[in-house]
């Protein structure tokens, strides 16, 4: 079986699917079809097969031109995309990479993975390779969907069907790295397998690396994404410290970071953003307890890391305050809605979080943000769906007692929203330092 499949890999024969065509799963099929081989994108929102068969990114990052040499043309091994999940039967490899969002009790929900096996084992055939992408704590491949995918299929993994296990490394429009050049961890859930994994990414991926199994591949993204929360709750932590000393924390991670060895630069913000960082913490907290274990130093990051929406808003307050202006009926310029700088992807934003808690304090509020129009319909935040973005000219119309800069791309001019408003709350450290720029 392995053997097989690997030849037909090495031909550019294997066809390969891809479930889940976002931010993960689209780079990843783009790569696929860029090396040679045929693929099929699957999705449940049927727009986004539209779309790309048609040639067109909903991706600002992703050019519609990639899309349009994968999708487009007379080529036989030319990708496609559907909503048909009995096309799963096309695919000698199937790559899962939906969300791994958390319940409103900030615990696993693993309903998209679940859901997704579901989907695909009643089309299953021997041989096939099955991979997870998505995010999650360590068993998950082999104790929630590996069962799903044999009870669906009427095939044993291992015998029938092989499993594994690789980590997203995704980041978006990270202009040094690309999928192709982040090296892939891969687990496998037997040696055959994991043999497999690692021919397939290793014929588009820069370098994979092995590990003994899928809760090693599994446990690796988690402490990836729990390093860098642990490390941004620490510089949220020292900005509250050292400001009270009056010293600035952005000179001072700018000095610290000239040191050649033993110092990483991380900075502080208004709170993390992004699918991963806010979420995956919490993924191995739950998982620990099943075996007794109280991660503590992790949920302390977690509580300093969740609580810097509301310093920001405090200092919010204060600062309109100190000019005479209550918070209640103030009204406020959210600048920035995406998660980080330069990109389109709102999911986990603080700057939602800062929204809700402008409105729960009386602020009129709206928001610019020109890679962001119109806010996104999310499970958490449905009152600000479809609102849409203030022009540039609306933004600087010197309408606004103060605006909160959450987000900082670097194509904003942020000094000029700085001049046009009395008060700017700058979580960003986008704008010059001025008499009206209140670091927070």
């Amino acid at each position: 079986m392995k053997d097989e499949l690997v030849a037909k890999i090495g031909k550019r024969e294997a066809v390969v699917g891809v479930v889940g065509l976002g931010y993960v799963g689209l780079p990843l099929l783009l790569e696929f079809a860029k090396g040679g081989f045929r693929c099929v994108g699957f999705d449940i929102d049927p727009a986004k097969p539209a779309a790309l068969v048609a040639g067109r990114s909903y991706i600002r990052h992703i050019a519609s031109e990639s899309v349009a040499s994968a999708f487009v043309g007379a080529d036989p091994k030319r990708a496609t995309a559907t909503t048909d999940f009995s096309r799963v039967r096309e695919c000698d490899a199937v790559l899962i990479c939906v969300p791994t969002p958390l319940t409103h009790h900030r615990e696993p929900d693993l309903t998209f993975i679940e859901n997704t096996a579901r989907s695909i084992a009643p089309h299953m055939r021997a041989g096939q390779l099955v991979i997870l992408e998505s995010t999650t704590y360590p068993g998950t491949t082999e104790e929630v969907m590996v069962p799903i995918l044999e009870a669906g299929s009427g095939l044993r993994a291992g015998e029938g069907f092989l499993a594994a296990f690789s980590p997203e490394r995704e980041d978006p429009n990270n202009r040094d790295f690309r999928t192709a050049t982040i090296p892939k961890v891969v687990g496998g859930m037997t040696p055959d397998s994991l043999d497999a994994a690692v021919a397939l990414y290793g014929s588009v991926i820069c370098k994979t690396v092995p590990v003994s199994s899928c809760r090693a591949a599994e446990a690796t993204k988690l402490m990836e994404n729990i390093f860098r929360s642990v490390n941004i709750a620490l510089v949220n932590e020292l900005k509250l410290v050292f400001g009270r000393m009056g010293v600035d924390i952005w000179e001072v991670v700018d000095a610290a970071r000239t040191k050649p060895f033993g110092f990483m630069p991380f900075y502080p913000g208004p709170g993390l953003g992004g699918h991963c960082i806010p979420i995956d913490p919490f993924y191995l907290t739950w998982k620990a307890k099943e075996y007794g274990i109280a991660t503590r130093f992790i949920e302390l990051a977690g509580e300093i890391n969740s609580a810097m929406p509301d310093h920001v808003i405090q200092q919010a307050i204060v600062a309109l305050s100190d000019r005479g202006r209550a918070m209640r009926g103030a009204r406020v310029l959210l600048v920035g809605l995406a998660y980080k700088k330069n990109v389109d992807d709102t999911r986990e934003s603080p700057s939602l979080a800062l929204w809700r808690k402008l409105l729960e304090r009386g602020a009129r509020v709206d928001y610019y943000d020109p890679f962001c129009p119109v806010v996104p319909r999310t499970r958490e935040y449905p009152e600000l769906a479809d609102i849409r973005s203030r022009t540039w000219e609306e933004a600087i119309s010197g309408g606004y007692d103060a605006a909160l800069v959450s987000t900082a791309h670097d194509s904003v001019d942020h000094d000029a929203i700085a001049r046009s408003c009395g008060l700017t709350v700058d979580t960003r450290h986008a704008c010059k330092p001025g008499p009206n720029v209140v670091p927070a």
